[in-house]
């Protein structure tokens, strides 16, 4: 694929943009770098969909994450590309809208889509480890005033999420998790933790495991 070609998000996403009153009413946003998108992307997109009640989930993928270094990232190209083929669920859809909307930061981005898809409601899913170092994110806390935020468990981080900068300065917009159907419609700041079973899978791990170019080529 020619790196200024389209990918099946952008040319899906594009078409609906068209018609934005026809995208789905109630969708979670699912960012990051997938670098590379894992069985653990795809839990808690699915738990998204059941707990939130969701129509679909959106994969972010995203050209350049700020706070990481470029290094170690995969081509943009090549993260779509994988990400679609570990993706078996219509209500999941991998995109990258950021590079179509020409946004860096998340509360830009949420921005965007929201004035894209103006009949549609978003909820930003993230896990507690993004909840914890949200306070390096730019203008974080507008991010919570403009779209309601869906922190899902995951271990070791979780013991940490009551005591973080974020969890703290928007305490009382927090709602109770039997309450996390209804999160969507909520109007922003509000935000909920999910006590989800954990799912072992780290990109981080996954990268680590992988041979190294010396080594894959002792054994091909």
């Amino acid at each position: 694929m020619a790196c200024n070609q389209r990918s099946a998000g952008s040319d899906w996403a594009t078409a609906l943009s068209k018609a934005p009153f026809s995208a789905p009413r109630r969708v979670g946003l699912l960012g990051g770098s997938f670098n590379p998108a894992h069985d653990g992307h795809l839990h808690i997109s699915r738990l998204a969909l059941e707990l939130l009640r969701l129509d679909q989930v959106w994969w972010l993928v995203s050209p350049q994450n700020p706070l990481k270094l470029k290094l170690d990232m995969a081509p943009l190209k090549d993260r779509v590309a994988a990400a679609e083929k570990l993706v078996d669920d219509p209500l999941i859809r991998v995109t990258d809208l950021e590079r179509g909307l020409g946004t860096t930061y998340t509360v830009d981005t949420v921005r965007a889509l929201k004035r894209q898809f103006p009949a549609t409601r978003f909820v930003w899913v993230m896990g507690a480890d993004n909840l914890i170092q949200m306070p390096r994110w730019r203008r974080w806390r507008a991010l919570f005033r403009a779209i309601t935020i869906a922190v899902f468990a995951r271990p070791p981080y979780s013991l940490r999420v009551r005591s973080s900068l974020a969890a703290r300065r928007f305490a009382s917009s927090r709602v109770r998790e039997y309450r996390a159907a209804n999160l969507v419609d909520m109007k922003p700041p509000a935000w909920v933790y999910l006590n989800i079973r954990p799912h072992g899978a780290s990109a981080t791990e996954i990268r680590h495991q992988r041979p190294t170019g010396k080594e894959g080529r002792k054994k091909g």
